[in-house]
């Protein structure tokens, strides 16, 4: 059961991938961005975009870029109502969010805020201090893929 659920999981995790690939570092191409949150020396989450993922071309699969593995112990689907709000709170695990349709942000300390659409990744990491608020915005649901990443 645990081998089909990773399996589950990674097989997940690929599609996410190599749905993004369209977007990726090549000629002309966007690059694959995603937003790490993080806690600072100061106790506050903090947000950093990281930019030019490596990908490389498959032989195997023209046309086809794709990044090295990486190693997730689970996978969650998630939907917030319009509305939704949760207070300060802390990543409670080390884990790529990516929303899959609707609107949501992530407000830190000071109010800076950062818009969550389709196809936005954030990497959650602020696992210390004070955390950050999450919401649901506009008028429908908000999904999202939660991959859990495994210890590294």
């Amino acid at each position: 059961m645990r081998s089909k659920w990773l399996l589950s999981a990674a097989l997940a995790g690929c599609f996410v991938l190599g749905w993004e690939a369209r977007f990726l570092t090549a000629q002309g191409r966007t690059p694959v961005s995603v937003t790490r949150l993080y806690t600072g020396a100061d106790g506050q989450t903090h947000a950093e975009k990281i930019t030019g993922l490596r990908l490389t071309p498959d032989a195997a699969r023209s046309g086809l870029e794709a990044s090295d593995v990486i190693k997730v112990t689970g996978l969650q689907f998630a939907r917030t109502s319009p509305g939704w709000i949760r207070d300060w709170h802390v990543a409670e695990r080390h884990q790529y969010i990516v929303t899959l349709s609707g609107k949501g942000e992530i407000e830190l300390a000071g109010g800076r805020k950062i818009a969550l659409e389709p196809g936005t990744i954030v990497l959650a990491e602020d696992s210390t201090g004070q955390g950050h608020i999450s919401r649901t915005i506009g008028i429908e649901d908000r999904i999202a893929l939660n991959i859990q990443l495994a210890d590294h």
